[in-house]
């Protein structure tokens, strides 16, 4: 009976000297944290992809999902476990818990970060609340805190929807290729500029950038258009005659773009705009390989004009997510032709796309109802992206 009433006092004792180092540790005074200003500075900004889990597979992956499958960045049970749910802290004796899911979602307001209790323990300048405690210098980073003020006022999902998807891997596509002198407007247009295609032009309205590869070190010539208001004008012009054109093929035939991106139209090599979600989309219904064919394909028999854009929009060797993946395959959406080989060059070759950027992009691609479902599946569910490795066919 001494042994037992022994053992309670023991156990008494730690249970007091735990809480009271709990106390004393959130105890926050002195010189070393008075000048500490814990409140977040940042805003939301949805291009900032927040997932709870670190590690999320597309839904359109590999049998066995392959390297560019997985979307893996630092997601918000991590922060946490890292942060609060240690071993000696809330994942072990001192309540609550921030372990799983739904221990957390407790403490958070879906869609409101600054109503949430978790957000005011992080971010509260009342050191006596704060959390993690201020005095086991352990502070969230300014990456951390974005992550968690992004997923709570993105919904604070247990897993990622196209909500997440889009504004991130939009954001990855224009800053990683359209913002460079490659996949842009001024790019676009620069080669018909110096070709004389677009009235009279001075010297001084375009401007050459050499693009030198990073794998070969060979050189590329691209040229701009540096009048802003000009380029502009050019571009939407361009746009609109394909957006009419593929809308009705005979009844706009007038529309045709007959400008091509490569020679003998064009002196210097270009590539279509990626700058904007309305670029990207036309990119994905109308491929450049579509709108300016290497060759000739049609000759007004009246005008003797030549023309390098097909009257199939679907009649393509290319698509953005074969460009960029080199894991898939494509087959041309109307001939059901495989490729033999990879087209992933936009990623390696030019935007230098790490694979969980890539697993994004795809999982972005696929979930957007704006990508139609033939640039998708194909026709009838038929497919046009097959995975190298092991012939897997991505259908609906």
């Amino acid at each position: 009976m001494k042994k037992n009433r022994l053992l309670q006092t023991i156990a008494v004792f730690v249970v007091v000297l735990i809480s009271s180092a709990s106390l004393l540790q959130c105890k926050k005074d002195g010189t070393l944290v008075k000048d500490l200003d814990r409140s977040f500075t940042g805003q939301a900004d949805s291009t900032v992809y927040a997932s709870f889990y670190e590690s999320n597979t597309v839904s359109t992956s590999n049998t066995t999902p392959d390297v560019n499958d997985v979307i893996q960045f630092r997601g918000v049970q991590t922060i946490l476990h890292e942060y609060c749910a240690t071993s000696n802290c809330h994942g072990g004796p001192i309540a609550p818990k921030f372990d799983t899911y739904a221990q957390i979602m407790k403490y958070v307001e879906p869609g409101n970060a600054m109503s949430s209790k978790l957000w005011t323990l992080i971010t509260t300048n009342d050191f006596n609340k704060a959390m993690p405690p201020v005095n086991s210098n352990h502070e969230l980073s300014i990456t951390d805190k974005s992550i968690l003020y992004n997923w709570i006022n993105n919904g604070a999902k247990e897993r990622p929807d196209l909500a997440d998807f889009r504004p991130a891997a939009i954001s990855l596509i224009t800053t990683g290729c359209g913002s460079a002198n490659c996949h842009n407007q001024a790019t676009a247009s620069g080669g018909w500029a110096r070709k004389g295609l677009l009235g009279n032009l001075t010297t001084t309205d375009t401007s050459t950038y050499v693009y030198l590869s990073p794998a070969t070190g060979a050189g590329t010539y691209y040229c701009l258009i540096s009048n802003a208001t000009l380029r502009e004008q050019v571009w939407n012009a361009y746009k609109d005659s394909v957006k009419q054109f593929y809308s009705d093929t005979i009844g706009k035939a007038s529309f045709r773009p007959w400008k091509t991106f490569a020679t003998p139209r064009s002196a210097s090599s270009t590539r279509g705009p990626l700058q904007t979600y309305d670029d990207i989309l036309l990119d994905i219904k109308v491929p450049k390989s579509v709108r300016s064919n290497s060759s000739v394909v049609y000759t007004n028999p009246v005008t003797l004009v030549q023309y390098y854009a097909k009257a199939n929009a679907i009649d393509a060797s290319s698509a953005l997510v074969s460009r960029i993946d080199s894991t898939l395959l494509l087959a041309n959406p109307y001939t059901g032709v495989y490729a033999t080989s990879h087209q992933g060059d936009m990623a390696y070759g030019d935007g230098g796309l790490k694979p969980s950027e890539i697993a994004l992009i795809k999982a972005w691609y696929f979930a957007d109802p704006n990508v139609p479902a033939v640039w998708k599946y194909g026709q009838n569910n038929a497919g046009i992206f097959k995975y190298r490795n092991s012939g897997k066919i991505i259908k609906q």
